[in-house]
């Protein structure tokens, strides 16, 4: 295993503060925040851009659309399971959950929230270069060019962090594995 899980005591030094201040918050030290320690500036990127995403104006169950959308496009089972808790925790439908984590399944039961996800997918495959149309029917929905631009963000954010957990292969952790 070439990533092993660090602690604040054999992480790099600009990794220690960083870990605990996450181990603080969530009452655990998440094993994918104990591999991502072994690059400082990557532990520090990841948590000041997620954190970004999170006081951005979509709102929350959009954002976990998103996340959750990046999350089994790039099958990161340790982001499926973490934002299935978060999900979970927002009050999402069972029948919303199952359809956000099988990428192939039936449309998205909320309308508004099929739209994030299509809209999320068709920024990744263009690279960004979304058609009038998909931007058109985006905005449809209430969303603003703002929340275009926040989409970007999160994909930014979730892809760091997905293909990390990839790279790393990250576990899944004991207070996650009911949702995994």
């Amino acid at each position: 295993m070439p990533f092993p899980d660090l602690t604040p005591e054999t992480a790099p030094p600009g990794s220690r503060r960083a870990m605990e201040a996450v181990t603080e918050r969530l009452g655990y030290r998440p094993a994918a925040i104990a591999r991502l320690a072994a690059s400082p500036h990557t532990l520090d990127g990841f948590l000041k851009i997620s954190a970004i995403f999170e006081s951005c104006t979509l709102d929350p169950l959009s954002r976990e659309v998103l996340i959750m959308t990046v999350a089994t496009r790039n099958d990161c089972h340790v982001c499926v399971a973490m934002h299935t808790a978060k999900l979970t925790s927002l009050g999402a439908g069972p029948a919303l959950i199952a359809a956000l984590r099988d990428p192939e399944g039936p449309a998205l039961p909320d309308e508004r929230l099929e739209t994030v996800r299509r809209f999320t997918l068709e920024v990744i495959a263009s690279a960004g270069a979304v058609d009038d149309t998909a931007l058109r029917e985006f905005l449809a929905y209430g969303y603003t060019e703002q929340n275009a631009l926040e989409v970007v963000l999160g994909i930014g954010a979730y892809t760091l962090s997905t293909l990390a957990n990839r790279l790393t292969g990250a576990p899944v952790d004991a207070q996650l594995a009911t949702f995994a």
